[in-house]
C-alpha cells in the first residue's frame, strides 16, 4: 500500500495555516480590486475538490489504498480554498465567497475511465503548480505570493503522489492493467501538453463531466463569472508560451521515465499512445468499436 508512506511523508511537511503563512506582513497599499477578485475566484475553484473527491471515491470504490489517499488529498485542496478565504476575511471581508456560491461548484460527475482520470489529475497538479507560481510573480501584496508559492509545492507534492499510483498500476496490476495505463497516460498526456493549440485551458475544472447538464457541466461554468479563468491567465497573471512549455515539457519528461520511452515532443508522444492502442487491439484489452 502507498497511502501509509504518503501520509508520513506529507505530515512531515505540512504547513500551519496559523503560523506559516506571514500574515502580519500585509501591505493593503499593494493589493488591487482586480488583484482581490483573482483570489476569490481561486478560492472557490479550489473547494471543487468535494465533488471531485466524491468522484474518486465512487469511480475508486475497490481500491481502498487509493481512496485512503483522497483524505490527504481531500484535506489539503479544501485547505488551500480556505486559506484563500481567510485572506479575504482578514484583508478584503467584501469578497469572501458566499456558502451558496461555493456549493455551487459542488455537482455530480459521470463516471470515468480511473485511469484516464488518474492521469488527467495528476496533469492539473502540474499545470496547478506553474499557474500559481505564476500568479505569486503577478501580485504585488507579500502574503498572498507567499501563500500562493506555499499552496503550489502543494500541487507539485500531489503530483509526485499521483505518479506513485500511476507507476503502481504499470508495475504491480498485472499486463492488462499496465497496457490498459499506458495507453491511458499517453492518450492524456497528448491532450495535456498540447494546451497551447487550444483556446480552452487544460485542467480537470474545466473540461466537461456531466453530459445532462452540457454545456453547463463544468466547474468553470458554475462560478460567479463563467469567463474569468481565460482572463486570469490570458490577460491578469499572463500565462504565456514560454510557462505552457514548461508545463508540457514537464508532462512529457516525467512521462519519459515512466514509460521507458524518450518523448521530445508531443508528436513523440503521440505515436506511443498507437502504438499502445494497436497493442491493446491485439491481446483483446480494448474491443473494438
Amino acid at each position: 500500500m502507498l497511502y501509509p508512506e504518503l501520509f508520513k511523508t506529507m505530515e512531515a511537511v505540512r504547513w500551519n495555516m496559523a503560523t506559516s503563512i506571514p500574515w502580519s506582513e500585509f501591505d493593503g497599499t499593494k493589493l488591487s480590486d482586480e488583484q482581490a477578485h483573482t483570489i476569490k475566484m481561486n478560492a472557490i475553484t479550489e473547494w471543487a475538490a468535494l465533488p471531485a473527491t466524491e468522484m474518486f471515491l465512487r469511480d475508486n470504490r475497490g481500491d481502498s489504498d487509493f481512496c485512503a489517499f483522497m483524505s490527504i488529498w481531500f484535506f489539503e485542496e479544501q485547505k488551500h480554498s480556505l486559506v484563500l478565504i481567510e485572506y479575504l476575511r482578514r484583508f478584503r471581508p467584501d469578497l469572501v465567497p458566499t456558502e451558496e456560491e461555493l456549493h455551487k461548484v459542488r455537482f455530480e460527475f459521470d463516471p470515468a475511465a480511473e485511469l484516464e482520470t488518474l492521469m488527467l489529475h495528476f496533469c492539473g497538479e502540474i499545470r496547478l503548480n506553474h499557474w500559481y507560481r505564476c500568479a505569486a510573480n503577478w501580485h504585488t501584496e507579500p502574503v498572498i505570493r507567499a501563500i500562493y508559492r506555499t499552496i503550489a509545492q502543494d500541487e507539485a507534492r500531489h503530483a509526485g503522489a499521483y505518479l506513485q499510483y500511476m507507476r503502481r498500476a504499470l508495475k504491480d496490476r498485472g499486463e492488462e492493467t499496465s497496457l490498459a495505463a499506458r495507453h491511458a497516460f499517453a492518450k492524456i498526456g497528448v491532450l495535456m501538453a498540447s494546451a497551447s493549440r487550444s483556446s480552452q485551458a487544460m485542467h480537470p475544472t474545466n473540461l466537461h463531466v456531466n453530459k445532462a447538464m452540457f454545456p453547463n457541466d463544468t466547474v468553470q461554468s458554475k462560478m460567479p463569472e463563467p469567463g474569468w479563468l481565460e482572463r486570469w491567465l490570458d490577460t491578469q497573471i499572463r500565462f504565456d508560451s514560454g510557462w505552457e512549455g514548461r508545463v508540457a515539457g514537464r508532462i512529457l519528461h516525467i512521462l519519459s521515465g515512466l514509460l521507458d520511452t524518450d518523448f521530445t515532443s508531443v508528436k513523440d508522444l503521440n505515436r506511443y499512445r498507437k502504438e499502445a492502442m494497436a497493442k491493446m487491439f491485439g491481446t483483446g484489452v480494448l474491443a473494438a468499436t
